[in-house]
């Protein structure tokens, strides 16, 4: 496997440099007391996601064939810049002294990253299709039969 993709690992680790300094950035900005709401995460995970959504829609559409885009800011950029790690921790800590904020933490993260993850691929498609690129997946579009049988699927190729 490394002979196969040992290419990937330089952009990949360069993209994590990045987004972990981006993190990093935010944290300092907007630092965390430890029993308040940890915005720091809180927006780093949700616009990560946003991010990622956004990229996706690419990555499946005019940029389908570019083989160190997705590795260097999907996994590079995106991986480093967010963080499940700490927003754990936070919980935990959180748990400890105001479970009920940690509840609320640990639910808000998962809605807002899982709503901004499909705002950026919505976004991201329209911006796509404004241009003329289709989003199409194994020759299928999403938009018009998200869930076709696999015979439907050979028969429009």
């Amino acid at each position: 496997m490394l002979r196969e993709h040992g290419d990937l690992l330089a952009p990949i680790a360069a993209g994590g440099a990045l987004g972990s300094l981006s993190r990093w950035g935010l944290t300092t900005v907007l630092p965390h007391g430890g029993l308040s709401w940890p915005w720091a995460t809180f927006l780093t995970n949700v616009s990560g996601c946003l991010l990622l959504g956004t990229l996706m829609a690419f990555v499946l559409g005019p940029w389908s064939h570019t083989r160190y885009l997705r590795p260097f800011l999907g996994v590079g950029v995106l991986g480093g810049y967010t963080t499940f790690s700490t927003y754990e921790l936070e919980t935990y800590v959180l748990g400890g002294h105001a479970p009920a904020l940690a509840m609320l933490y640990l639910l808000a993260s998962v809605v807002a990253g899982i709503g901004a993850a499909w705002l950026g691929l919505t976004l991201g498609r329209v911006v796509v299709l404004d241009t003329g690129r289709e989003v199409v997946v194994d020759g299928i579009d999403p938009d018009l039969d998200p869930d076709p049988s696999p015979g439907q699927a050979q028969e429009d190729r």
